[in-house]
């Protein structure tokens, strides 16, 4: 059986918790990164010598990166989730990886400050230049849900809106000043009618 390794508050790990409630796939599920089993213990570098969670084992063959796993598990799994059209996919794929690339960077130091609370993110104007660019990259989100009017590719719900529903839950959920983007407060309540979402997603952590 699939096995998934990582902590249950991790966002990453909640896409992969997530994704495998939309296709019912079954899952046995370690907690690493608790005090009990550390990231840093010889036997998970040993599977990801980053020390980051999700990590999943199928068989012999271990992965890890959020995206990675989503992807090899919806192509696995033969789902619609993720398209077999090349340019149906590549679309979903690509934003996958804005979601990996641009909008995390964009939050990560406000983030860390308003949320986690850290020490080495209290910097007033880096918190101000954070979350004016968290902000801008969600109006770049709430125009594209503007075109598709639905989903972030179009009509039919897709691996994007696993990784971007819970950066979307995260933008919601962090105190901060916010303009009003009635698309993404729109797809926010949509992606809430799913089970999955409202279990691993809108679940009242950040």
């Amino acid at each position: 059986m699939l096995q998934l390794l990582g902590r249950s508050p991790s966002i990453n790990v909640r896409k992969v918790l997530w994704l495998c409630a939309e296709m019912a796939l079954p899952y046995e599920h370690e907690e690493w990164g608790t005090d009990a089993l550390s990231l840093r213990a010889p036997e998970f570098l040993a599977l990801n010598p980053n020390a980051m969670v999700p990590v999943i084992r199928d068989g012999n063959f271990v992965l890890w990166e959020s995206n990675a796993i989503c992807r090899y598990l919806a192509a696995r799994e033969r789902s619609e989730l993720l398209p077999s059209a090349l340019q149906a996919r590549a679309r979903v794929e690509q934003w996958m990886d804005w979601q990996a690339t641009e909008l995390n960077t964009a939050w990560r130091y406000a983030f860390m400050s308003l949320v986690r609370q850290s020490p080495k993110h209290m910097d007033a104007a880096a918190i101000a230049d954070s979350v004016a660019n968290w902000n801008q990259h969600m109006s770049l989100l709430d125009a594209q849900l503007q075109q598709t009017g639905a989903f972030i590719t179009g009509a039919a719900f897709t691996l994007a809106d696993i990784v971007l529903g819970l950066s979307t839950h995260r933008w919601f959920m962090t105190p901060m000043a916010r303009p009003a983007l009635p698309a993404v407060a729109a797809y926010y309540e949509r992606l809430t009618e799913r089970e999955g979402f409202r279990r691993h997603g809108r679940n009242g952590l950040p």
